[in-house]
């Protein structure tokens, strides 16, 4: 018997079953979260970045509560940018309003282009203390 258990918020079914990947996976303590890219229950991310980044910290707290915890309990975060220099700033902007100290070790990384016609993409370990 696995011990480990599927995370699906109700909203992201129909992407668990259409590209057969889990939001998360937690493991006891241990929540693993895909990346979450700024799209809304339509399925489109608008362009505008500080909606699209603010609506992947939204999808990303939706993944942690279902799974049993919360943002304050992000241990690592890895975000994945397209055009990295052009919206960091924002992206900082908006990451700190969501995630508070302390703060979760962090890696930025630039990459050519992201699924949905994302620029913005955002992966979490969390630990819970339950």
């Amino acid at each position: 018997m696995s011990k480990r258990r599927v995370v699906v918020p109700e909203a992201m079914k129909p992407m668990y079953d259409q590209f057969h990947f889990a939001p998360a996976v937690r493991r006891g303590k241990h929540v693993f979260c895909s990346g979450q890219v700024g799209n809304g229950p339509d399925g489109k991310v608008d362009p505008d970045p500080a909606v699209q980044i603010t609506t992947a910290f939204e999808n990303l707290r939706t993944v942690l509560e279902e799974a049993g915890g919360s943002l304050a309990d992000v241990v690592e975060l890895a975000t994945f940018h397209v055009g990295l220099n052009e919206h960091i700033g924002v992206f900082m902007q908006v990451k700190d309003g969501f995630i508070e100290e302390p703060f979760p070790a962090w890696t930025a990384i630039g990459v050519a282009e992201l699924a949905f016609g994302a620029m913005v993409e955002i992966k979490a370990r969390a630990i819970l203390d339950d």
